[in-house]
């Protein structure tokens, strides 16, 4: 794994709290991977979302590439109706903040962060290690 990518994936670590949330081009939609006040827990190459005092919600692993443009992330979700499905999706990161745009399984990964038809925008910032 190359530098960029390794200080990425060190700095996803802990947990992140969901703060905007778009998919299809709709704001704020019902979600069904997510919740308000979902915590996204980073473990590794794994990921959980839960809230406190429920059941998890989604589960998974991913993978990152940092020597891209836009920087770029697969999910692949273990538990939920895109269980084994690979998620093409970018990303942007600081120590704060984690926002990424999904796209569903038989598309090309997004060229942006604007949202539209397929595609999933969540950002997240940080909430603790």
């Amino acid at each position: 794994m190359d530098e960029a990518t390794i200080s990425d994936l060190r700095r996803l670590q802990g947990r992140w709290r969901q703060v905007r949330f778009e998919e299809n081009g709709a704001i704020d939609p019902p979600d069904t991977h997510s919740a308000p006040g979902a915590i996204l827990t980073i473990d590794g190459n794994r990921f959980h979302v839960g809230v406190p005092g429920r059941e998890t919600i989604l589960e998974g692993s991913f993978a990152l590439d940092a020597r891209t443009a836009p920087k770029s992330i697969t999910w692949t979700d273990a538990t939920g109706e895109d269980a084994g499905k690979s998620l093409p999706a970018i990303y942007a990161l600081s120590d704060t903040h984690f926002t990424f745009v999904a796209a569903d399984e038989d598309m090309a990964r997004p060229e942006d962060f604007s949202g539209g038809q397929g595609l999933t925008l969540r950002a997240l910032v940080r909430v603790g290690p």
